[in-house]
């Protein structure tokens, strides 16, 4: 039996966490959740995550939901990957500053814009401020590449990639050069291609 549990569904943000677990190369047990058959709000399930919502992992007896939060704590957890900066590497604060950005700010930009929810008078109400600012502070980071930490691959790339490439595939996210470039830096990943196989 392997140290994690993995809990998802192919067609949620379950995607991004088995990216992360393929490459990070560590076994895992993956429990696809029937959504049709209501299996994430299932009693036993409701235990691991009361929200009902995929992905969670258990590891080694400590719950993790979240998508970001699980893959902050698994690139930490399996430092040997390289896929995180150390505590007191001067690159964990850029590190850290933009998987917190994909869930903060891009993720909410991309729904408010593919569901047309109209911009709010006062922006700064939003925790994103506005779908354009998203965009242009999100070109910033990516802008000197080829990664979010220059010539690093981490689990920034894997979560903000997501974001992304979710963004471009329902054409939500504006198709900027950049966010092209970075794409199609981040589809050469063989663990990215695995998971989107279907393996």
């Amino acid at each position: 039996m392997a140290d994690i549990t993995f809990y998802t569904n192919p067609m949620s943000r379950g995607r991004i966490v088995h990216w992360l677990l393929e490459e990070l190369g560590v076994p895992y047990d993956m429990k696809v959740l029937d959504f049709e058959k209501g299996d994430h709000k299932k009693p036993e399930y409701l235990k691991i995550n009361p929200m009902g919502k995929v992905p969670a992992i258990v590891h080694r007896g400590t719950v993790v939901t979240e998508a970001a939060a699980i893959c902050t704590y698994l690139a930490d957890a399996y430092p040997k990957a390289g896929l995180a900066p150390a505590a007191d590497d001067p690159q964990r604060g850029t590190y850290l500053r933009w998987i917190f950005f994909g869930a903060g700010c891009i993720e909410p930009a991309i729904v408010d814009k593919l569901f047309h929810r109209p911009a709010v008078e006062r922006k700064g109400a939003l925790g994103y401020g506005s779908y354009e600012d998203t965009l242009d502070a999100l070109e910033t980071a990516l802008k000197p590449g080829p990664f979010i930490l220059g010539q690093r691959f981490s689990a920034a790339d894997v979560y903000v990639g997501a974001q992304i490439q979710y963004g471009l595939m329902v054409k939500a996210l504006e198709p900027r050069p950049v966010f092209l470039q970075y794409m199609d830096r981040i589809a050469a990943r063989p663990a990215l291609q695995k998971v989107l196989k279907g393996a």
